[in-house]
């Protein structure tokens, strides 16, 4: 039997009311670290068809191709500047990639520190619910109108489990896209070498028949 709005609701709200005052902080902690992870998953999503040269080589040909990911609109810039023949092309595509580095680093900084901040948190919430539960010892109640022993005990658990399952999940997805973003950062850095590179990249190598 599936369970109507009204059950869910009851339910989400006994967990607030179960796990104390920090709950609503870490509701939103899990707000803005998914936010951040679905935006930087947004961002790096696509991974290159094929290597750093092939694809020079490519949209060297193709030049209205239009570009899946960062490192194939990095591509299509940097080689839209070498073929303008500016002066200095390494200062001018580290211009050009500086903002496509900006842009995979976006919310990284809050990816982490909500998972630095989440088990913090969940620690608070055991330490209040520990405090409440020694309370109820000293004053002998073992019911009490905030739940006297099995109230304080129960706050702490779920205070702790709360803030390790914002943690866990979001440690292990950042770990996966900062593999990515270097990734990414290495096949941008690539781009400039062989774009500034006295060697002629943008056309396929030719065999030659003795």
């Amino acid at each position: 039997m599936p369970i109507n709005i009204d059950e869910y609701f009851f339910l989400v709200k006994e967990l607030f009311e179960s796990g104390g005052a920090v709950t609503l902080p870490l509701f939103f902690c899990a707000l803005l670290l998914w936010y951040g992870l679905g935006y930087r998953f947004w961002t790096m999503k696509e991974s290159k068809s094929m290597g750093v040269r092939d694809m020079l080589i490519f949209y060297a040909k193709n030049s209205n191709q239009s570009a899946t990911n960062i490192v194939e609109q990095a591509a299509q810039q940097g080689i839209a500047l070498k073929k303008k023949g500016v002066a200095n092309l390494q200062r001018h595509l580290d211009e050009a990639f500086y903002e496509y580095k900006k842009e995979i680093l976006r919310y990284s900084v809050l990816v982490r520190t909500v998972i630095i901040i989440s088990p913090l948190l969940g620690l608070l919430g055991t330490v209040i619910g520990m405090i409440e539960t020694f309370d109820s010892l000293a004053v002998m109640a073992l019911f009490t109108q905030s739940g006297g022993i099995a109230g304080g005990i129960s706050q702490a658990l779920i205070s702790t489990q709360m803030g390790l399952a914002v943690a866990i999940p979001g440690l292990l997805m950042h770990s996966m896209q900062i593999k990515k973003q270097q990734q990414i950062a290495q096949d941008l850095s690539q781009i400039s070498a062989l774009l500034c590179s006295q060697a002629v990249v943008l056309e396929p190598k030719r065999s030659i028949t003795l």
